[in-house]
């Protein structure tokens, strides 16, 4: 079903009060490798969050006794920390500006593709909280510095453009993982839509050329049918 890689199993949280939409929620992300724990209220939903570990959070906008807006805020006040995905079928900018002022981190409108929601909730297990963020990304011998915006790859210096560094970088967050168009655009371009450009394939190619064409081992690979992975 999902043409995905990832490195490590999740545990995840489904809070979702529509059975058949939780159902394909939970057969994507088991399918996907992870593990899975369902409720279907905000009341319930908000205690299991604070009562176990999770690695991800999928919340419904719209669920009976407890709104999604009003668990996830209520969490975040808490102390909670796991990183949130909103669910909803309310996609607008003001109802996913509401949603990421309240606390989550990311926001995918339905209906959406299995592959959108799989690679979402891989790149939210990849958050580290404040505290623990680093100033230095590795995927295999690519080293990129954040602070001195210095890159290189076996020891040699590759030199980027702004566009290209953030797109490498976003890429680098997530090594291992499967990073859709739709992810690239929405945190790269800053895009809420789809301009229907060839400004990604353009970018990636410049980029391979950049990182690849001089290695005799490929980092960055297309994952077909789905997006982007750049080798770990």
């Amino acid at each position: 079903m999902l043409d995905t890689v990832q490195e490590d199993t999740m545990h995840v949280l489904v809070i979702e009060d529509d059975i058949e939409m939780a159902s394909f929620i939970e057969k994507v992300l088991v399918e996907a490798g992870h593990r899975v724990d369902m409720a279907t209220d905000g009341d319930k939903g908000l205690a299991m969050a604070r009562a176990s570990e999770f690695d991800a959070l999928v919340v419904d906008r719209m669920l009976p006794e407890k709104d999604g807006l009003t668990l996830v805020k209520e969490y975040r006040e808490a102390g909670g920390k796991t990183p949130t995905l909103f669910l909803s079928a309310l996609g607008d900018v003001q109802n996913r500006v509401q949603g990421l002022k309240v606390g989550a981190d990311d926001y995918l409108a339905k209906p959406f593709a299995p592959a959108e929601l799989a690679a979402r909730v891989e790149a939210l297990g990849r958050r580290l909280p404040v505290e623990q963020q680093i100033t230095v990304l590795k995927a295999g011998d690519l080293e990129m510095n954040l602070l001195t915006r210095k890159v290189t790859r076996a020891g040699q210096k590759i030199d980027l453009q702004p566009r290209e560094f953030r797109l490498l970088e976003y890429l680098m967050r997530h090594a291992g993982q499967v990073v859709t168009r739709t992810m690239l655009l929405e945190k790269v371009w800053d895009y809420n839509f789809d301009p229907q450009t060839n400004v990604i394939d353009v970018h990636i190619s410049r980029l391979r050329a950049k990182i690849d064409k001089e290695f005799e081992e490929p980092l960055l690979h297309t994952v077909r049918g789905a997006g982007y992975r750049l080798q770990g």
